[in-house]
């Protein structure tokens, strides 16, 4: 059990990362007033003392278009938002996959994170599409990514646990391994061996070679392999 301790301000959120790294789910504790977004779908459960509202966007705005981009994705097109009332109040999320969650602060810079990653911000981050290019396509992996973008607390979800990697320079990560990176980093597609017959044969494939400094948040399980092996066993119905 993990928890953060921030000092309270408007734009962080109180966030206790409880049953890590396995199962983990976010117990956010809300004083009176205070909000936050969230992933439609993620919540476990709430205090009586919290209301919640959806749009397809922001709080009481619209915004189709904004919910369409998400789709394209992998999130949702629909948006919670949850407020304390006169009283303060929890809210409990949870993850897709199995696996661990994470919190990142921002200070109006962004981040961008892997479709179906994405748990929760603050009211004042922003969340929108992040064309990743036909190099996204030629590695398999989606098209579009989020970027959460301004000031607050952002939680996004992995499958199994979540490590950070510094980099400073260049460094190569397996591109179904990302979670999120910060966006002042740049990367290429690569091939993972010294020739395309052993990065293929060696199961690797593409990679990702991220150049700058920032960090990388990688996931210790691969969504695609893992699905590509309990496919063939599923049953049909």
């Amino acid at each position: 059990m993990e928890t953060l301790n921030i000092e309270h301000k408007a734009t962080s959120l109180d966030v206790n990362l409880r049953m890590r790294p396995g199962s983990t789910a976010a117990e956010i504790t809300l004083q009176p007033g205070q909000e936050f977004t969230a992933e439609a779908g993620a919540m476990i459960a709430m205090s009586p003392t919290v209301s919640m509202t959806t749009t397809t966007y922001k709080k009481n705005s619209g915004g189709i278009f904004k919910g369409l981009k998400r789709v394209l994705s992998g999130e949702s097109f629909f948006l919670n938002h949850y407020t304390a009332g006169s009283q303060p109040g929890t809210v409990w999320l949870g993850t897709t996959h199995a696996g661990d969650m994470m919190t990142k602060e921002l200070n109006g810079e962004g981040i961008i994170i892997q479709g179906g990653s994405y748990v929760a911000s603050s009211p004042d981050i922003e969340i929108d599409l992040s064309f990743q290019g036909f190099k996204s396509l030629i590695s398999k992996e989606s098209l579009f990514w989020l970027t959460a973008k301004g000031k607050g607390t952002v939680i996004f979800n992995s499958f199994g646990c979540i490590y950070p990697i510094q980099i400073n320079g260049e460094y190569i990560v397996d591109t179904g391994h990302i979670v999120a990176f910060e966006e002042n980093l740049n990367f290429t597609l690569s091939k993972a061996g010294k020739s395309w017959m052993s990065s293929f044969l060696g199961g690797e494939g593409l990679v990702c070679k991220f150049k700058g400094q920032g960090t990388v948040w990688v996931q210790s399980h691969n969504t695609g392999s893992f699905g590509a092996i309990l496919g063939p066993k599923l049953k049909p119905r």
